[in-house]
């Protein structure tokens, strides 16, 4: 039970990251989406908010890997569409009010050690991005450059998917990474 509400707050955490960035998000806001009763916060996160955001970007590194593990036996092309569907569906499902944690600690966290969090789940999202396309037949150098490519490439699409409300940058940027995939097995 209280391991469920710890990552209730922390999936809570998340979100609210991925809305409004690290300064923006409370633990009542936290509280008040997750459900956890008021207690919890020192319960579970007792280092106070870049103790509940460290374990959000622990998450991202770990288990909230499982989406891209999923693309698992796709072509180069596939891995791309994928990866770029995993984004456009987050966009549309939240109205484009949501983007990328990850980011959203990126540019709003304060303290260095969160950045370096954000930057360990980055590079665990390229180490897995690049195995797929070199399960996909890609030479690994390749590979790794090109997943970095997507990553980069996918990360500025969304932030400017949610200021235009369209997936237009995200489409945009999904072909001309399809055509560059096209010559890569």
């Amino acid at each position: 039970m209280a391991g469920e509400v710890r990552q209730r707050m922390v999936g809570s955490a998340l979100q609210l990251i991925a809305e409004r960035g690290v300064q923006g998000t409370s633990f009542a806001d936290v509280l008040e989406r997750s459900g956890a009763p008021r207690g919890s916060v020192y319960h579970h996160f007792p280092g106070g908010k870049d103790e509940m955001v460290r374990a959000a970007m622990d998450y991202m590194a770990t288990d909230g890997r499982a989406a891209l593990k999923a693309l698992a036996g796709a072509d180069p092309a596939g891995i791309v569409t994928g990866f770029v569907n995993l984004w456009r569906g987050l966009l549309k499902r939240d109205d484009f009010a949501v983007g990328c944690a990850v980011a959203g600690v990126t540019v709003t966290a304060e303290a260095d050690d969160l950045r370096a969090a954000a930057r360990t789940v980055f590079e665990a999202w390229v180490e897995d991005l690049a195995g797929l396309f070199v399960a996909a037949g890609v030479d690994e150098t390749r590979a790794e450059a090109f997943a970095w490519m997507l990553l980069a490439s996918t990360e500025g699409a969304v932030v400017i998917a949610r200021a235009q409300r369209s997936t237009r940058a995200l489409d945009i940027a999904e072909q001309q990474l399809l055509m560059l995939a096209s010559h890569m097995a």
